[in-house]
């Protein structure tokens, strides 16, 4: 199949051979970006750590420093690469997949790859969910954009980048599927799943090749409880709900209390509380499962779990308020987790084998925090059930899960903290029903190829071309010194017949990589005429899209 064949497929929204081609190629791009990735984090904390992910064996004064190392060092690639081009994070790929159909920036690309392996390697509350959505995005949408695809399938290339992105960084396939849909794309289509699904599932397969099997939370082990310990549920998920608007609101507190220091000092001062208080608390340090299993699991210190609690909720929002390049989602798992070993401890005055229900709440703990703080409850559940592979937590997991949403949305309203964030940022995310609708097929799907083209033709010539074709469409080309003007040409219809006067709209041009959304927003205010459709130069024509077939491909489409 020639490439100009498999744009022409892309570009009709419609499962294909094509599109699953596509699933996997973006899969293979973005999971190959996110294994470098990972492998570079191990390897420079293993320049100075004994294990990877364990701050606990430096000595204070290395805790101290060490933040504010890698602070200069995050500054260091920004200034090569532009401040300018400092925008990363999962909200900035939402509004990059909304609004430019996933065309990430190389430079903001090139800042979230080393900036986030700093962040991480230097012990910031952080987590690696960030850098992977964003590198996976950017991975497979260049792969997307060096073959000039159509812009509606480079969206979905995007959303295969981001879920074999979230796939290989934490070996959760189905879960990557669910985030994408429900987090960045917002909507649920058949022929967008399945490549989506492809994808992470390529992420998968080639994430446990580099790395094992083993699952991300394989050390902690679900035990059923009694059912009378449902109603707790209950309490425990809107607690949950509550410490989720907390800290989305004091995460954007900070946000804008500090928004009139410019970046060096936003870091600056980020590395430097995140030093200090690694130094006093070297568990707070990190957003690894890691650094918390043995709290979770042994239950033994109370005060020790308060402590860490309250220290990592604060620096990972200082860490995240002020610029630190780094995911949302590991600092909330891990605060699920401390805040589920916590909140089991009253059930120690009803029942006996309390220490062994701290791992299950630990991981009731993560879907419900997460929930309530991206919004994403399908994607919370699935990604709690896969880290720790016990499906049997889905019931007593819905149980949490709801009253803690409902709590924090309708009692508390508390919005994503994604949207909160993009809010701030002034970024758009929304587009109308029509556009949205149109963005997902692209030009070469509906355009005309078989139209008359005329080189400053004289008007009888047109005239007797239309009067034996009168539904053909016309396009005249005026030649100028510099440029070319090309017009639709029709019967003017206020005209009697007997007058045979020709009426001439001028048109506008659209790449072969367009999709009907750029035609529509050329045409809806005069709703009439067309544009052109050119390939490489605005003056190589290759089809034709009027108002009219706009407006009947709107009408029968079945999006």
């Amino acid at each position: 199949m020639s490439l100009n064949a498999f744009r022409q497929e892309l570009a009709t929204p419609r499962t294909s051979i094509q599109l699953c081609a596509l699933g996997i190629i973006g899969g293979v791009c973005a999971a190959s970006v996110i294994i470098l990735f990972r492998l570079s984090v191990e390897w420079l904390q293993l320049l100075y750590l004994d294990e990877v992910n364990n701050f606990t064996t430096l000595s204070g004064i290395e805790r101290l420093i060490l933040p504010v190392i890698g602070v200069l060092l995050i500054l260091f690639v920004a200034y090569l690469t532009g401040f300018k081009q400092y925008r990363m994070g999962i909200p900035f790929v939402i509004h990059r997949v909304k609004q430019y159909f996933g065309h990430i920036p190389f430079r903001t690309t090139i800042n979230q790859f080393f900036g986030g392996a700093f962040a991480l390697a230097s012990g910031f509350s952080v987590g690696r969910e960030g850098p992977s959505v964003h590198l996976g995005a950017a991975g497979s949408s260049f792969f997307g954009q060096w073959l000039k695809l159509p812009h509606n399938s480079i969206r979905i290339l995007s959303g295969c980048g981001i879920a074999a992105g979230i796939s290989a960084s934490f070996n959760t396939p189905f879960a990557a599927v669910i985030f994408v849909m429900e987090v960045v794309l917002r909507e649920y289509k058949i022929h967008i799943f399945i490549p989506i699904m492809l994808a992470a599932a390529i992420g998968t397969v080639m994430t446990r090749a580099v790395f094992g099997q083993a699952q991300e939370l394989a050390f902690i082990e679900f035990f059923e409880f009694s059912r009378w310990i449902y109603l707790y549920l209950i309490l425990f998920g809107i607690l949950l709900g509550g410490l989720a608007t907390l800290f989305n609101n004091a995460l954007m507190k900070v946000m804008h209390l500090f928004q009139g220091f410019n970046m060096i000092k936003r870091l600056l001062i980020a590395g430097v509380i995140t030093g200090g208080v690694g130094y006093v608390l070297p568990e707070a340090l990190g957003a690894h499962f890691f650094s918390v299993h043995e709290m979770v699991l042994q239950q033994q210190d109370v005060a020790l779990l308060v402590a860490v609690l309250c220290a990592k909720f604060f620096i990972t929002i200082i860490a995240i308020g002020l610029g630190i390049p780094g995911g949302i989602m590991g600092p909330v798992f891990v605060l699920g987790m401390l805040s589920g070993a916590l909140l089991v401890a009253p059930l120690g005055l009803a029942v006996d084998n309390v220490e062994q229900l701290s791992g299950s709440f630990a991981l009731l703990g993560m879907a419900g925090l997460m929930t309530s703080v991206v919004h994403a409850p399908l994607a919370a559940l699935s990604a709690v059930m896969e880290l720790s592979y016990s499906p049997e937590l889905i019931l007593p997991a819905i149980l949490v899960i709801v009253p803690a949403y409902v709590t924090s949305t309708q009692f508390l309203g508390n919005n994503s903290i994604f949207i909160r964030q993009l809010d701030y940022q002034k970024l758009p995310y929304t587009t109308s029903p029509v556009l949205e609708a149109l963005q997902k097929t692209g030009v070469l799907a509906v355009m005309d190829k078989e139209f008359k083209l005329f080189n400053n033709a004289q008007k009888h010539h047109i005239l007797q071309f239309l009067e034996t074709s009168p539904t053909h469409p016309v396009v005249q080309r005026n030649s100028f010194e510099i440029d070319a003007q090309f017009s639709l040409v029709q019967y003017d219809i206020s005209l009697s017949r007997e007058e045979s006067s020709l009426a001439y709209f001028t048109m506008q041009g659209v790449s072969f990589q367009s999709t009907l959304a750029e035609v529509y927003q050329l045409l809806q205010s005069s709703r009439q005429g067309a544009v052109y459709v050119y390939e490489n130069e605005p003056s190589n024509i290759t089809g034709v899209i009027t108002w009219n077939t706009l407006r009947s491909y709107l009408h029968k489409a079945q999006f």
